[in-house]
């Protein structure tokens, strides 16, 4: 998986195919409900995340991989989100490759594992028009719990346990962005979790166990999406105090539904463009080591 590169003509072609108009500036044009756009009434196979694993390879074509977890909360309130996200997916990925040559999405959508039946859905990490292939079988379940929060950690979760990445052979770190309009959950039930993944755990996952080891492994970064079909200005502050605990403002951003896109763009430059200037750095003093080396042989 992941082979392939991003052409704004074949997203045109495939919205052609599925009877959707694009607006000049290559966004989905027209109003969609989140049950008109995600027609799936149940998970996909190819979404399962049951006993899989995820991989983004390098290769010839893409030999330095930047893998991006995109998770899209697929509860009650969020339903405009995710619309907006695959309306503008084209406009999203077209800015990126123009900046971020290997980059490839594994897109996931995020319940809550106390309600949902279909709480975690994970594609495969892909760089071409599969990603918008994958984002359309996306099961908007519309549920979410009384509990105050939906289990964004399972995101963390599955990007920790549930995917190989070669980036971490280079000593790089993938991004996990999550979307969503409630507080960050204190933990993850470890039933409902062994039941969706297939996992064997024996305790629940505490975020604040959790965080400290995925965040050696990922960038995590949190979209609280402030829009008035969501409940953001209800928990506003629960979601400033629960993420704040791990997540400065950086991290941590509150969007609308016209700045997803803009942001998502943002933050992934930001990454690569990080990744590019430590890759010049070191070179450069690698570059004077071996100088001063030299000039210490001479001097002998």
């Amino acid at each position: 998986m992941g082979s392939g590169v991003w052409r704004k003509e074949h997203f045109a072609e495939y919205s052609r195919a599925m009877g959707r108009p694009m607006a000049a500036d290559g966004s989905v044009s027209g109003n969609y409900r989140a049950q008109e756009m995600f027609r799936a009434r149940r998970v996909a196979p190819e979404l399962d995340p049951k006993n899989v694993i995820r991989e983004c390879c390098d290769s010839e074509e893409h030999p330095e991989t930047l893998p991006v977890i995109l998770a899209l909360d697929v509860t009650g309130s969020m339903g405009g989100a995710a619309v907006e996200a695959a309306k503008k997916l084209n406009v999203v990925m077209t800015r990126l490759y123009e900046k971020v040559k290997d980059v490839e999405f594994l897109i996931m959508g995020i319940g809550d594992l106390a309600y949902d039946n279909g709480p975690i859905q994970a594609s495969q990490f892909e760089s071409d028009i599969r990603i918008a292939e994958q984002l359309d079988k996306l099961f908007f379940e519309g549920g979410g719990g009384g509990n105050a929060f939906e289990s964004y950690t399972a995101a963390w979760y599955f990007g920790l346990y549930h995917t190989r990445l070669d980036c971490w052979k280079r000593g790089k770190k993938g991004i996990i962005i999550t979307l969503g309009d409630e507080p960050l959950n204190p933990y993850l039930p470890f039933q409902p979790l062994n039941i969706v993944t297939g996992d064997s755990l024996q305790a629940d996952v505490e975020t604040k166990k959790l965080y400290p080891l995925v965040k050696e492994k990922f960038s995590l970064y949190h979209l609280a999406i402030d829009d008035p079909q969501t409940s953001f200005k209800h928990y506003r502050e629960a979601i400033a105090k629960t993420f704040g605990t791990y997540f400065d403002q950086k991290h941590l951003q509150t969007v609308t539904l016209e700045g997803i896109a803009d942001k998502i763009v943002e933050i992934v430059s930001a990454h690569q463009q990080a990744d590019d200037e430590a890759k010049i750095n070191s070179a450069h003093q690698q570059s004077l080591f071996s100088f001063f080396w030299k000039k210490k042989l001479i001097s002998w």
